[in-house]
């Protein structure tokens, strides 16, 4: 095993990295590993990628906040805060702490480093060197300030040789120690004003480094800052960029690489393929490209034509009816170099989702990122991420939102405050084919995207499965059966909400309702059924599944048996049930009348009204499993209680053999029809409603305790709980089941803090289960 070189004046041996999943701390330690260091690490939100690249490395990964007992030194990032667990353990134990930068610059000494500096560019610019150099065959080490998006090549690798390229950091301060080699500085610009309050200051550090590089410094000279930085530079200066004298014109571009002529400094000229594409990304090429030529590696045409990028860098994650990008762009300028090179590159709708970077840079940069952003056609902005900073006035991803309503373009921004996951699942509702999204900024942006994308691959997974599904079952079912796909459920409720179901069908018979089962059995697909669409919410997303009604005429019979049984059909209405009993003047039906169901979904949910109950007439259930196969139900077999039938949660209800109580006038049956009328006008609305919502709890009557409350007329958006009766929530002209459900929550809140009750929806939430959303 390698002995590590003496740092910081003493012989350490066990090194603990805290905030290691940082993409600057982790090449740090897998450098430090390579060196000889026996190296620990944790971080409070690990991604998988880094974990494991450490791992691999030798290091031990610790719990959140878990100091091991032998640590020598801790290495920490600039974003853990001193209150930290494992830093207040460190500080009792009287263990030394360094920041990530000031331990890079202990490593570095006594090596030749090249250093890359700069404000927005350099981890792709430093990739670039890498790769360039490597493919040269130069003999060096490196650190890269990320991952490259393939495994090609390590973010970090220990040569033997004196040269070392390494991304520094100015944001913290700890550029002060360094004294490179050769510093090539990409580009200047104002930022991290938590560190540097003037922009004097930023040029102030820069000019130092500058003054204390050893043999040349590079820069743009189309940079302001930077020639203001390099104006008393002692060493060899070199310029590079459109204007520099290592200079650069594009001379074409594609959805995947440039072609650059290099010129001047690159003696002779030549043509350079770069895979990458954007202004930005040629002005890194170009200063890659230089520093390489200055330290005598045999560089050409190829050099970069197989550069595998960086991640989080115009990272591509996705490529389907959906494109989806993700960057780490966390400055105005970055931000409006990144958009301008998808516009141009990606002609459909551009969505961005934006999380920005620390409360100081969002105070500092709140109009300008305002009018970066702006482009979009769509704009999904996430909360800061504070990146261990406490806020900071006017430095909220609500202040950015300001800016662009005085822009006037909040139209197409979406903003929610405190739920960024209720942001995210907007964005995938507003999502269509054909669509270029982009996830930018620092912070846990980068977990989010990968989520969103995920989701979006099981989607076309599943979208595939129901194509199949649709192909398949279209010639076996006969031409009287209606299928359609997506189509909108909402009208067929009684409380008029509710979006698409992913396959909808309307069965002729028996046979191609088996048909219909057998083959979403086959797939796995969900399956659900429609009655009369009351006494259930659909999500405004719709439902991802089979959904079968039983709305064509063979499903509505009522017939009259010989042994005076009826048989009713799975989807006659119960109203119509009713009627048509009356008119044959059978009693026992009357308290039916004013249910708006069918007989299926009365025999599922055990309907009941007026003190009776649909298993009150029941004789025999004809029932078809979900594989197809049909089976009969005495009614004392079956396990029948409140508002449930345990037998028909997993079946289909085709219909059932009811016994009416007793023949009558049907003048005697009618007025007592017109009696439950009349009571159930008087206590129940008239507005499109899914019947009560909440099951009474206890025996207590649920809606006298909501009305106690004073809850009635409470609204969210058009949804109301009744002035009638309080266990109603009905539509007042425009409500979505999200209005529904947020009130369905407001009302639970409200009886749960007054009473201690937890009050249990009785109405179903369509293809859904309650506890996921309340």
């Amino acid at each position: 095993m390698k002995t590590p070189p003496i740092i910081f004046g003493q012989n350490f041996q066990r090194v603990h990295l805290l905030g290691a999943g940082g993409m600057g701390m982790a090449p740090l330690g897998l450098y430090l590993a390579q060196l000889g260091f026996r190296v620990s690490a944790e971080d409070d939100g690990w991604n998988p990628a880094v974990r494991e690249l450490l791992e691999r490395a030798g290091a031990t990964i610790t719990a959140a906040g878990d100091l091991p007992d032998d640590a020598q030194l801790v290495v920490f990032s600039s974003a853990v805060a001193v209150t930290h667990g494992s830093r207040r353990r460190a500080m009792a134990s009287a263990l030394p702490q360094v920041r990530r930068g000031e331990m890079l610059a202990e490593v570095m000494k006594g090596k030749k480093l090249v250093a890359i500096a700069g404000s927005h560019g350099k981890t792709t610019t430093t990739a670039m060197l890498i790769t360039a150099l490597q493919r040269a065959n130069f003999s060096c080490g490196w650190i890269l300030g990320g991952l490259f998006q393939n495994d090609a090549l390590p973010p970090a690798r220990a040569d033997v040789s004196d040269w070392v390229i390494a991304e520094i950091d100015e944001s913290d301060g700890t550029i002060d120690g360094f004294a490179p080699e050769i510093t090539l500085a990409v580009n200047l610009d104002w930022d991290h004003a938590d560190h540097y309050a003037r922009l004097a200051d930023l040029e102030a550090a820069f000019a130092a480094l500058f003054a204390r590089t050893k043999r040349a410094v590079f820069f743009d000279p189309a940079n302001y800052l930077s020639v203001k930085a390099a104006a008393e530079l002692k060493t060899d200066a070199h310029t590079f960029g459109k204007n520099g004298f290592y200079r650069y014109t594009v001379s074409l571009e594609s959805q995947s690489e440039l072609k650059l002529k290099l010129e001047g400094g690159f003696s002779p000229a030549f043509e350079a393929t770069v895979r990458a594409v954007g202004a930005f990304n040629a002005h890194n090429a170009t200063a890659a490209l230089a520093v390489a030529h200055y330290l005598g590696a045999n560089i050409d045409g190829q050099s970069l034509a197989g550069f595998a990028g960086v991640r989080r860098r115009q990272a591509l994650l996705h490529a389907s009816t959906i494109t989806v990008y993700e960057d780490y762009a966390h400055h105005p300028t970055e931000i409006r170099a990144l958009l301008g090179s998808l516009r141009q590159h990606q002609p459909a709708r551009l969505v961005v989702v934006f999380q920005p970077h620390r409360f100081s840079r969002t105070a500092q940069f709140k109009a300008e990122f305002a009018a970066a952003l702006g482009g979009a056609d769509a704009l999904f902005l996430m909360d800061v991420y504070a990146a261990s900073e406490s806020p900071v006035a006017g430095g909220t991803a609500a202040d950015i939102y300001a800016e662009l309503k005085k822009a006037g373009v909040e139209s197409h921004v979406t903003y929610l405050p405190g739920d960024d996951d209720g942001m995210l699942r907007a964005l995938k509702s507003a999502l269509k084919p054909g669509d270029t999204v982009a996830f930018v900024g620092a912070g846990n942006i980068e977990q989010a995207a990968h989520e969103f994308v995920s989701g979006l691959k099981d989607e076309e997974q599943r979208n595939a499965t129901w194509n199949e599904f649709v192909g398949a079952i279209r010639v076996r079912l006969s031409a009287a059966t209606k299928l359609t796909e997506r189509e909108i459920l909402g009208p067929k409720t009684t409380m008029r909400v509710g979006g698409p179901a992913r396959v909808y069908a309307e069965p002729a018979n028996r046979e191609d309702l088996r048909q219909l089962l057998l083959e979403a059995d086959r797939r796995h697909l969900p399956v659900l059924l429609l009655g009369r669409g009351s006494n259930l919410i659909i999500p405004d997303h719709g439902v991802n599944g089979l959904v079968i009604s039983f709305a064509q005429e063979s499903w509505q019979k009522f017939e009259p048996q010989s042994d005076g049984r009826i048989w009713a059909a799975a989807g006659l209405r119960l109203k119509n049930l009713c009627g048509l009993a009356t008119k044959s003047g059978l009693k026992g039906f009357e308290f039916l009348e004013g249910i708006p169901g069918s007989v299926g979904g009365a025999l599922r949910m055990n309907a009941g009204a007026m003190g009776g109950w649909m298993f009150d007439v029941v004789d025999e259930v004809h029932l078809m499993s979900m594989q197809g196969d049909v089976r009969v139900m005495k009614k004392t077999e079956m396990h029948v209680d409140y508002r449930h039938c345990a037998e028909l949660q997993d079946a289909i209800a085709l219909g059932a053999y009811l016994k009416p109580a007793a023949n009558a006038d049907s003048t005697d049956i009618r007025r007592q029809i017109d009696t439950y009328q009349k009571k159930r006008v008087e206590s129940q609305p008239r507005e499109p409603s899914a019947g009560c919502i909440f099951k009474n709890p206890g025996g207590t009557s649920v809606g006298r305790l909501i009305d106690e409350l004073g809850l009635k007329g409470e609204r969210v958006g058009d949804a109301e709980v009744s002035p009638v009766h309080a266990n109603f929530i009905v539509n007042r002209g425009h409500a979505t089941s999200a209005d529904i459900i947020g009130l369905v929550k407001k009302i639970r809140a409200r009886v749960k803090s007054a009473r201690g009750i937890d009050l249990e929806p009785e109405v179903l939430l369509y293809g859904q289960e309650w506890r996921d959303v309340l």
